[in-house]
């Protein structure tokens, strides 16, 4: 793995952990209306250990593989809820994602978000249409897979992406939690966006930017 692509994703992570903390009143209060009123202070404790322990890395020898283990050792270290395992097993199975010989690729991003989806719907059990961060991921996902497919560019890849996950996590104000602290509400969890899929989102936005950047770089 390049040093370029290396840096490319330790910046990713630095930029989740500040799109997180400037999001994290907005997330709280979304949980406070279905959950604990924690999701925002989790999320941020999370990704802020994440981006700690990846300081130390030396990216001279660093691979994707190294990046996204240690990623998920820190998340969940310092993440005791269940948002912990979840993003802890999708950073695991981001591990294993073939990385590109010198720089980044559409098929290395979508592979990442493919795994990543892939790893919290398996930890979790959970499928589109619960109410929870799922709701976001998946359309990212499907999104992303069918833009390379079609050939776009990475730009105009994450455009798709981010406006799948956007409008999925939009869509959760309309269900009724299935799975989660949310679910024993009922139909009390309608009108309320879902916390997790909000701040998949942000997490989406954030590797955009630090993906398409990293790709002209």
């Amino acid at each position: 793995m390049s040093v370029n692509t290396a840096r490319v994703l330790v910046r990713m992570f630095g930029d989740i952990s500040s799109a997180i903390d400037a999001e994290k009143d907005r997330l709280t209060a979304l949980d406070g209306a279905i959950g604990d009123a924690d999701h925002g202070i989790t999320m941020s404790l999370g990704f802020n250990a994440v981006t700690m322990e990846l300081a130390s890395m030396d990216l001279e020898q660093a691979t994707g593989g190294a990046i996204f283990t240690r990623a998920a050792t820190a998340f969940l270290n310092a993440v005791g809820a269940s948002t912990g395992p979840l993003y802890a097993s999708a950073f695991l199975r981001a591990a294993n994602v073939p990385e590109p010989d010198e720089r980044l690729t559409t098929a290395y991003q979508v592979g990442l978000i493919e795994a990543l989806a892939v790893g919290i719907g398996e930890r979790g059990k959970g499928q589109r249409g619960d109410k929870t961060m799922l709701d976001a991921w998946i359309p990212a996902m499907e999104a992303a897979i069918h833009a390379e497919a079609c050939g776009l560019s990475s730009d105009q890849m994450w455009r798709k992406i981010i406006e799948a996950a956007d409008a999925g996590a939009q869509a959760t104000a309309s269900m009724i939690a299935a799975r989660g602290r949310s679910a024993r509400l009922g139909e009390r969890s309608l009108g309320h966006i879902d916390p997790g899929a909000a701040s998949a989102a942000i997490i989406l936005h954030a590797m955009k930017r630090s993906f398409v950047n990293g790709e002209e770089g």
